[in-house]
């Protein structure tokens, strides 16, 4: 994954409103983001933003690469949620 949302900003737009790639899922506005328990970040997409993230809100919600052990399980719903 090279961008994982974490606990800290599971549905914050704060991440939607700066990113420039828009791939940040799902959105106030998309089917299912009510039910949703977080946004995740697609990982193809965002790839190709990498460089625009760190202007992004600063409430270190957001993991790139060092993943504390704590947090590690939102690796694996931030996938899940794109394997759909």
């Amino acid at each position: 994954m090279a961008y994982v949302i974490t606990d800290t900003c599971i549905k914050d737009s704060l991440w939607v409103e700066v990113c420039p790639a828009d791939c940040i899922h799902p959105q106030q506005d998309e089917p299912g983001f009510e039910a949703a328990t977080q946004m995740s970040v697609d990982p193809e997409v965002a790839s190709t933003a990498a460089h625009a993230f760190p202007l992004a809100p600063p409430t270190r919600s957001m993991r790139w690469k060092m993943f504390p052990e704590e947090k590690k399980d939102f690796i694996e719903k931030n996938a899940a949620y794109y394997k759909q």
